[in-house]
């Protein structure tokens, strides 16, 4: 018996294709840089929220209740006071604890101390107050020393414009008759004919690579700690002899020839007071830049 096939049916004949897996949607997650820029924007808001807290303010402290808003003002003045305060205690704590060792019968003026604590009160940074501190000891053990000028300019600079007063300390240095420091940064010799003739050396240190940049010599100069513009001394002659101290050491010339000016940027008299309080190391790649510059015109001792 033959057996003729059958024909399929359509929907059998035909083909499905295969499934495909659905897409699962999910909500995006968040890269790694997105994760540390979300993490570095709480630390600033958190960092934002603590310096506000130190002057009494918070995101939500205003409330619209007439009693609860006059609490969080009267709050906030207290903490203000309070910190007040502790920053003219702690200027008197560092005060009590320097040592100076010329007195004076000399009364302070009453004047310069409420000018004084009224400034004083508002320097809250560690380092500020001790310098504050120094200037109090200072000027009771020897009244006069520090001008209501030189306090109120004081009053607007920061730990790290100290930070580059101290650099610009470290480089200067003062003739035993000498009140005011000068930063010596090199000479200016009077030109000759021979002097066409000799082989060319530098006149001058360059400041930036023994540490203190030209930016520093601006700032110096804006806050009026520094004058503006080089000086020159008067010329030397021949076989003349000057020291000087830069720090804790002694730099003796002798010049060779007549002609021969020092140049050097001189502090102002603020500068001056304020040098004698900051603390000063010596700058040893300065003295050797120095030393080899003046060499050239000056015997060095």
């Amino acid at each position: 018996m033959k057996i003729t096939p059958q024909p399929f049916s359509p929907e059998v004949r035909k083909t499905e294709k295969p499934l495909e897996k659905p897409v699962t949607q999910h909500a995006d997650k968040p890269t790694a840089e997105q994760t540390s820029s979300a993490a570095r924007l709480d630390t600033s808001r958190q960092r934002m929220l603590s310096w506000f807290a130190r002057v009494g303010i918070s995101p939500s402290m205003l409330s619209p209740d007439p009693k609860k808003q006059k609490h969080a003002l009267e709050r906030r003045k207290q903490i203000l006071e309070t910190q007040k305060a502790s920053n003219l205690q702690a200027v008197l704590n560092i005060a009590l604890n320097v040592t100076i060792d010329e007195q004076t019968v000399d009364n302070l003026d009453p004047d310069w101390f409420f000018a004084f604590s009224t400034m004083a009160e508002e320097i809250y940074s560690r380092p500020m107050q001790e310098l504050w501190g120094k200037i109090f000891a200072v000027e009771v053990a020897r009244p006069g020393s520090f001008s209501l000028r030189t306090l109120q300019l004081l009053k607007t600079l920061t730990h790290r414009d100290a930070q580059v007063f101290t650099k610009a300390a470290n480089v200067a240095s003062k003739r035993n008759s000498d009140a005011v420091p000068r930063i010596l940064v090199g000479y200016h010799r009077r030109k000759g004919f021979f002097s066409l003739l000799r082989k060319h050396h530098p006149e001058q240190v360059n400041l930036s690579t023994v540490g203190l940049s030209y930016p520093d010599l601006l700032a110096l100069q804006e806050m009026k700690l520094i004058y503006a513009s080089e000086i020159e001394s008067g010329e030397y002659q021949e076989g003349q002899k000057v020291t000087l101290r830069c720090v804790n050491e002694n730099i003796s010339l002798t010049c060779k020839t007549a002609g021969v000016a020092l140049v050097y940027y001189k502090f102002t008299p603020v500068g001056s007071e304020l040098y004698k309080l900051v603390g000063k190391s010596p700058n040893d790649n300065y003295i050797s830049a120095i030393k080899s510059v003046l060499n050239e015109v000056f015997v060095v001792g």
